[in-house]
């Protein structure tokens, strides 16, 4: 018989064990899928929700990439807007005078031919790693819409460069073998590359992904060798040599182009170094001493670099310039650099021996595109599409 003691406290205490186990999963089962539910609901209302400006960063940030508008940086889509009015293509500058120059035996000296064939070397590949850096690393972590545009333009303006050398190198007849295996074969071209490629090879490794201090600060060294010694100091030995070479009325045609280039590599530094201040104002934990101390180091190795080619592609005194000239320029150009990016200068006391490179960053394409502009080019709309 059953006493009032007896009798169960819950209304299943007498149901078989297994039943109550059964309901118990069956109870928190249910929970789990409902705590499962509420947090893929709040998840699809975040993915689905209006961006706003204070969602956006350079890096490390979930929200919609495909949503370019409201901007948080302006800077880079006014740099996206100039760079497309800057545009050009080779095509545009008549090489007439150039080939006719070149073909002449008595046109140019031999040491102004192993500048120019030297220049070509190094630049031919240059600007395709520039590319590969951009499409394949650079534009997979940078997780800002209006920066991702630029980078998208300057992709295909290093295109556009790569096109202008090979334009230059097809006018003039080189040995496209001695020119397109410069960067294998000649020792001053090759170390510059192999200076930079281990840092382009970081961004382009599939595997490799930001979120971790380590990860971000490889990331942010990249960008700092990719815009600021790539980009920022070592075109620049190749541009004032062939620039000079257009100021002694020589290779008209090569030397506008390298202008047009000068002009785009040059936003595209600014830009670099602008991504670059800015990854470090939202993550200032990346500026670390040692980190700060890493990169003063690789830009004086950078300058030693860019100097030995200097030297090797004007053993002698030539166009009024000589070697111990770009030493100092190159000295110039590194302080600059690092100024930009907040570090101290290097060098001190460096001067800029050639005032009047400034001059050819501004130019104003226009001036000179109604004068030397190939007859036979067709703008967009009066192309024939069949």
């Amino acid at each position: 018989m059953l006493t009032f003691e007896d009798e169960p406290t819950q209304p299943n205490a007498l149901l078989p064990k297994n039943n109550m186990n059964n309901d118990k999963q069956e109870s928190d089962s249910n929970a789990v899928e409902a705590l499962e539910s509420k947090g893929s609901q709040q998840d699809n209302n975040d993915a689905n929700r209006r961006i706003s400006i204070s969602d956006k960063r350079i890096i490390n940030c979930s929200a919609d990439v495909n949503q370019l508008v409201p901007f948080k940086y302006k800077w880079a889509w006014d740099k996206y807007l100039s760079a497309c009015a800057n545009h050009w293509m080779p095509q545009e500058i008549n090489m007439s005078r150039d080939i006719e120059l070149w073909k002449d035996p008595n046109g140019l000296t031999d040491d102004e031919r192993r500048l120019i064939k030297r220049n070509l070397g190094f630049f031919v590949t240059a600007d395709s790693l520039a590319a590969n850096n951009i499409v394949l690393g650079t534009y997979r972590h940078i997780t800002n819409p209006e920066c991702r545009q630029y980078l998208l333009r300057q992709a295909f303006e290093e295109a556009i460069h790569t096109h202008a050398y090979q334009y230059i190198v097809e006018s003039l007849g080189l040995d496209e073998g001695e020119i397109f295996n410069a960067y294998h074969e000649v020792d001053s071209i090759r170390e510059k590359d192999e200076f930079l490629i281990p840092f382009i090879d970081v961004l382009t490794n599939p595997e490799f992904k930001t979120g971790t201090l380590e990860s971000d600060q490889q990331l942010l060294r990249s960008l700092i060798v990719f815009a600021c010694i790539m980009e920022g100091l070592f075109f620049y030995v190749g541009f004032t040599q062939i620039l000079a070479l257009g100021r002694q009325n020589k290779m008209t045609g090569s030397a506008e182009q390298y202008q047009y280039i000068l002009r785009d590599e040059s936003m595209h530094c600014n830009f670099g170094i602008d991504v670059i201040n800015q990854i470090k104002m939202e993550n200032p934990q990346l500026w670390t001493k040692a980190f700060r101390e890493e990169i003063s180091g690789l830009m004086e190795k950078a300058v030693a670099l860019e100097y030995r080619y200097a030297e090797d592609t004007m053993p002698r005194g030539v166009l009024g310039m000589n070697a111990p000239m770009f030493k100092e320029y190159l000295r110039y150009i590194a302080n600059r650099r690092c100024q930009q990016i907040g570090l101290d200068v290097l060098f001190d006391d460096a001067n800029n021996p050639f005032p009047w490179m400034s001059e050819m960053i501004d130019l104003k394409k226009e001036k000179n595109f109604f004068e030397t502009r190939v007859t036979e080019y067709q703008t967009g709309g009066a192309l024939n599409w069949d």
